[in-house]
């Protein structure tokens, strides 16, 4: 399968950890000192890292071994998370970098299709993915950062998505979802836009639970896809 030309394109919506950044230890760092916090042991990085991609929420709750909500402690719940927020709001930049490729693939996609608007949609809330994206070089890129808390639902509902699509007066077949985890290709799914697998990222595993548009192997593939 293929994507339609990028001359028939309209908008480009990159998820963030795992897409553009490689935010992975910040996260696990985070996670283990929330643990820490609550006088609990640390959790391995690889296991940590297999719980990213829906939300600050879910990411401390699978932490806790508690996926599926069985914990009806909220006063408990939201000390976590706040603690879990409130430590990597400030930690969120240590170890934290943009892929090999992105930049140069973002300029060349500008200059090549300026038609072609970019932005950003994470299931991050939204402040760390507009101060990483404003620390890393990447905000310039995008003519909008919509993040978890954004709105009241996060992805793979397509609302978001379709924010994105209403403001850059972009068609589902004039839109491509770019990430690297099973929730990306079900928002493009959800929303009727094409999807983008990366399989270089954090949760690129769950990219055999369904089936993208295409795939890449690096972010430089972008800018022979788009410009």
């Amino acid at each position: 399968m293929a994507l339609p030309h990028s001359a028939d394109l309209r908008l480009l919506v990159f998820d963030l950890d795992g897409t553009l950044i490689d935010s992975r230890q910040d996260l696990c760092n985070s996670v283990n000192a929330t643990l820490d916090h609550l006088g609990k042991p640390h959790l391995p990085d690889a296991v940590i890292a297999s719980y990213i991609g829906d939300g600050a929420s879910m990411l401390v709750r699978r932490a806790l071994g508690d996926p599926e909500g069985d914990i009806h402690d909220e006063e408990y719940l939201q000390n976590a998370l706040t603690f879990f927020l409130d430590y990597y709001r400030i930690h969120k930049l240590d170890f934290t970098y943009a892929y090999d490729g992105v930049l140069q693939s973002l300029e060349a996609i500008r200059a090549a299709q300026p038609h072609l608007k970019m932005a950003v949609l994470t299931n991050k809330p939204v402040n760390p993915s507009r101060d990483i994206c404003r620390a890393l070089g990447l905000e310039p890129f995008f003519f909008q950062n919509y993040g978890g808390n954004s709105f009241h639902s996060k992805k793979p509902d397509p609302h978001g998505l379709q924010t994105l699509m209403q403001e850059a007066s972009a068609s589902p077949g004039q839109t491509v979802m770019i990430g690297d985890s099973i929730v990306d290709i079900l928002t493009a799914q959800n929303a009727g836009a094409w999807s983008l697998g990366c399989t270089f990222g954090l949760s690129s595993v769950t990219l055999a639970m369904d089936v993208p548009s295409l795939t890449c192997d690096s972010p430089q593939d972008w800018a022979t896809l788009f410009a």
